[in-house]
């Protein structure tokens, strides 16, 4: 099985008809799912002493399998955060795959980690960060944030041996009370404590909030973790004045961008992010809002040494790496074996070009504007909460939690779109989250009409 035979021509053909296919797509099907118990039946199995056969096995995918999958890159799938990744990016992780690159160590992977560290450039400088900064992609934002406040208890531990004083028993992070939820799921991992800051009117967090619990907490404090663009609502956080705290104090400052960093892209967004230059890490999905295929977060280190001190992994069969080259991506986060999944990201801003990008985010931006004055005008919905970059958030007028779900479950049976319900103060509402550019008015007015 590891030759390429005759037969195989056949099925590479197949296989690449099908990405192309689903490439260009237009539009693509939304998608649905099913019971474990429906493919059973409709499948059998799959797995067995001979093998199917690749045909079969690719029938069985394209025929079941991913009919029983939401297509999250469909133009009216608009819960939680979308992803809307470009052909080319799709296409070229049809590349990265076939060519089996080792993307932990320059060494192995050196023209891959270079073309990373472009993609990672790009975004450093959209960031503010200085010429020294750098990073690394890994899965995810729950990896990111785990990364990066390792790397943050990593600095505070290194500052309070330098200065002679005690570790403390428990380390603390602090946060806003509407932080996304990998980074109390990060503080589990690290046994530290949470501390839940509370935000002003406008859900911000500030930093003379800040400023009050390192009073209290002191020498605790490995971390302060702002947000630039909440999950629910697509707030940022007052950055400015939070980075300010944090250096005047030495702690470590941390950005969860994952969502909102995107809308750097953006001139029109880009002064909404003042103060961000101050974080010494920051995250940013390019799988969620810079059309990057899954999975596929952006670790950016102001100082990468002190990714380096936290995360290096040091044994004698790796010592031989460390001769060439002085960036292993694999000393930047929590992992050592790692796909080089920023590839189809540098390969699609090499392709279109970074005007593309930010024209791509500034049209989600001006619909995520339009679909507000669309609300506004309806009379059967109404704002819950002025709109926070391409996030909209309203209600129903005159339904209870289980007439949105009741709705959300027609329209997804129906295949009109993908709106699933959310929470706001307390309340059930309606959330749209606009990350793909392919999404116009018209997919807000049909999705409007279902819930009339």
């Amino acid at each position: 099985m590891h030759y390429y035979r005759p037969e195989i021509d056949e099925l590479a053909t197949k296989i690449m008809e099908y990405a192309r296919w689903r490439a260009e797509l237009e539009p693509v099907p939304m998608g649905g799912t099913a019971t474990a118990e429906d493919l059973r039946n409709e499948l059998g199995p799959t797995i067995t002493p001979d093998g199917i056969g690749g045909l079969a096995a690719l029938k069985a995918f394209t025929d079941v399998l991913a009919p029983a999958c939401l297509s999250v890159d469909h133009n009216r799938y608009l819960s939680f955060v979308p992803a809307a990744p470009t052909e080319a990016a799709i296409l070229f992780d049809l590349v990265v795959g076939a060519e089996s690159i080792y993307g932990g160590s320059w060494m192995e992977g050196a023209g891959a980690a270079y073309a990373e560290n472009e993609a990672l450039r790009w975004l450093t400088d959209l960031a503010g960060l200085d010429g020294n900064a750098g990073g690394v992609f890994v899965p995810g934002g729950t990896v990111g944030n785990l990364s990066a406040l390792v790397g943050g208890r990593q600095l505070a531990s290194d500052r309070l041996a330098e200065l002679g004083r005690p570790r403390p028993e428990r380390w603390v992070l602090l946060i806003s009370n509407t932080a996304h939820s990998s980074v109390p799921a990060a503080a589990r991992v690290m046994d530290a404590d949470v501390v839940a800051l509370p935000t002003d009117d406008d859900r911000r967090l500030r930093g003379d909030t800040v400023a009050g619990a390192l009073d209290r907490y002191g020498d605790a404090v490995a971390a302060v973790v702002a947000t630039a663009g909440t999950t629910n609502l697509g707030i940022i956080d007052d950055l400015r004045s939070i980075g300010e705290v944090c250096r005047s104090r030495q702690v470590f400052f941390h950005v969860d961008a994952a969502y909102g960093g995107a809308a750097l892209a953006a001139p029109s967004a880009r002064p909404l992010f003042d103060g961000i230059e101050l974080a010494d890490s920051i995250i940013i999905d390019p799988h969620k809002w810079l059309f990057a295929p899954f999975d596929c977060c952006a670790l950016l280190w102001r100082d990468p040494d002190v990714a380096r001190r936290a995360h290096a992994q040091n044994a004698d069969y790796l010592a031989f790496l460390d001769s060439f080259g002085d960036w292993n991506p694999s000393d930047f986060a929590i992992h050592l074996t790692r796909r080089a999944r920023g590839l189809p990201f540098w390969f699609s801003l090499a392709t279109y070009g970074t005007d593309a990008y930010a024209q791509a985010v500034e049209t989600n931006l001006e619909v995520s504007a339009q679909a507000a004055r669309r609300i506004q005008e309806a009379p059967h919905v109404q704002l819950a909460f002025e709109p926070g970059l391409s996030v909209v958030v309203f209600e129903r007028i005159g339904w209870v939690a289980e007439d949105y779900q009741a709705c959300s479950e027609r329209m997804l049976a129906d295949k009109v779109a993908f709106v699933v319900p959310s929470r706001h103060d307390g309340k059930p509402v309606f959330r749209f989250c606009f990350v793909n550019p392919r999404t116009t008015v018209d997919d807000i007015d049909a999705i409007l009409d279902a819930m009339a």
